[in-house]
């Protein structure tokens, strides 16, 4: 059995969200942090596979014209046939058997990047192992919310929590899995 672990590592607004409406995450580019990189590299060292949802993929290549995850191999889930595009494989795999395969072959955690509809599917499938939130000081009002009405409940139990400048991370593992 593999210890690879599934991990949802995400910013999120003060009022739950994880984008604006339109899915644009450019709120998130003027936070104070650590004056590094906020422990992002630490973290995806650690990454073997990383999965997102179709929507989360098309804001990831607005941010940069070089694919930022192009040396993981990354899945893209969507319920629609996709052109081939370089650096990741689309899929419409349902995620209880893509996880588990992916825990199984990957060579370090799978990172769930998102969205809110594949956070809710990880979660409904107990498939989830680690979540980590860096809240960002910012109230949006309105966007797409971390965790969509209807999200199946879920315990977690506190792992870590660090403060980096005005941003707070938390760290929590899922319980009851």
């Amino acid at each position: 059995m593999s210890n690879n672990k599934v991990v949802l590592y995400i910013a999120m607004s003060l009022d739950g969200y994880i984008a604006r409406p339109d899915g644009s995450v450019d709120w998130l580019f003027d936070v104070e942090g650590d004056g590094g990189d906020n422990g992002y590299g630490e973290f995806y060292s650690t990454i073997g596979s990383v999965v997102m949802g179709r929507l989360t993929y098309e804001e990831v290549l607005k941010l940069s014209e070089d694919f930022p995850y192009a040396d993981r191999p990354t899945y893209v889930l969507s319920r629609s046939k996709q052109a081939p595009a370089p650096h990741v494989q689309f899929t419409d795999e349902a995620v209880e058997n893509l996880i588990p395969r992916l825990k199984q072959d990957s060579s370090g955690d799978i990172w769930i990047v998102g969205g809110g509809q594949l956070v809710q599917a990880v979660l409904e499938q107990q498939l989830l192992d680690e979540v980590e939130i860096a809240i960002i000081p910012k109230i949006l009002g309105d966007g797409i919310p971390l965790f969509p009405t209807g999200t199946v409940p879920t315990h977690f139990k506190m792992a870590h929590t660090q403060t980096l400048g005005q941003i707070i991370s938390i760290r929590y593992q899922v319980q009851g899995k």
